[in-house]
């Protein structure tokens, strides 16, 4: 018998939970299709995340996925290189269009795989030229938040390498935030099904958790404090340079990773800082949002 997942019509950060919470209650070998059938708008961050769930069945059976319907989000899916990826990891079901390149200005970064250094470097060096027009010209932001732009996005990426222990995918696109914000933002997302925060902490032998240990407070101590596994001087201090760099451009960091997710919330939005008991998901899943400045 195989399970119908929903997923949402608007595929987001948010509503990705929506499907986690109906995946979470069955069984590893469950049989399962994804319906995304009526899904008409899709995040980097919900592609990402809905390519790791895939990612995350492995040894389980492959899940199906029934595709977009609608035309447009179909063609968009397809600029981003999703099914391109979504095709190792789903049964597609539906109407799959061939790979298509560019055409969308919006598109910073299509998916793309991260498993090694030079997977990150690559992603940097594809992204610098759209970036000056992007954080520039279109998000009126000054030219030093170029540079940290590129560093955030290596950083990010780099959690995968030092820490996931197998591969995820990045994604970098630009898009008006009419719902939440009203202005244009430029959002980055980094996805994995690897071992997340806490077991990466605990791999450490140096490192003595405190009494009170679970997801949360392994993202706590990663995120805000920046320990790392790592006894090297510096290490630790990605994230810590990546908050840094949300806070100067009035942007948000979201990190999720188990069962627990920690935000650094601007006061444009109404997130939460800290989500606990969300429905078990293997590895870390990251988002950097920075908005449009607005003049004063």
């Amino acid at each position: 018998m195989t399970t119908v997942i929903n997923v949402p019509p608007s595929l987001d950060e948010n509503s990705f939970e929506h499907v986690l919470e109906q995946v979470s209650s069955l069984p590893p070998d469950a049989k399962v299709l994804l319906d995304a059938r009526h899904t008409r708008w899709a995040s980097p961050y919900g592609l990402t995340a809905l390519l790791t769930l895939g990612q995350s069945r492995d040894g389980n059976g492959r899940a199906a996925l029934a595709v977009p319907e609608a035309d447009d989000t179909l063609s968009y899916w397809s600029r981003t290189h999703f099914f391109h990826y979504a095709d190792d990891l789903f049964d597609l079901r539906g109407i799959v269009p061939r790979r298509r390149d560019g055409g969308d200005s919006q598109v910073l970064l299509e998916i793309t795989p991260i498993a090694k250094s030079e997977d990150v470097h690559g992603a940097v060096d594809r992204i610098q030229e759209k970036t000056q027009q992007i954080i520039g010209k279109e998000l009126g932001l000054e030219p030093k938040a170029i540079v940290g732009f590129a560093m955030t996005l290596s950083e990010v990426c780099q959690n995968i390498i030092e820490h996931a222990g197998r591969g995820g995918w990045v994604a970098v696109q630009t898009y008006n935030w009419t719902k939440r914000l009203g202005r244009r933002v430029v959002v980055i997302a980094v996805c994995d099904a690897g071992v997340g925060f806490r077991a990466s902490l605990e791999s450490a032998g140096h490192y003595h958790p405190p009494e009170r240990w679970d997801d949360s407070a392994a993202l706590e101590a990663a995120v805000i404090r920046g320990v790392s596994r790592f006894r090297d001087p510096g290490r630790g201090q990605g994230l810590a340079g990546v908050r840094k760099y949300v806070g100067r451009w009035n942007g948000k960091l979201s990190v999720r990773s188990g069962t627990s997710r920690i935000a650094i919330v601007p006061d444009w939005d109404e997130d939460v800082p800290l989500e606990e008991n969300l429905p078990r998901f293997p590895g870390a899943q990251i988002q950097v949002t920075i908005p449009e400045r607005v003049a004063r």
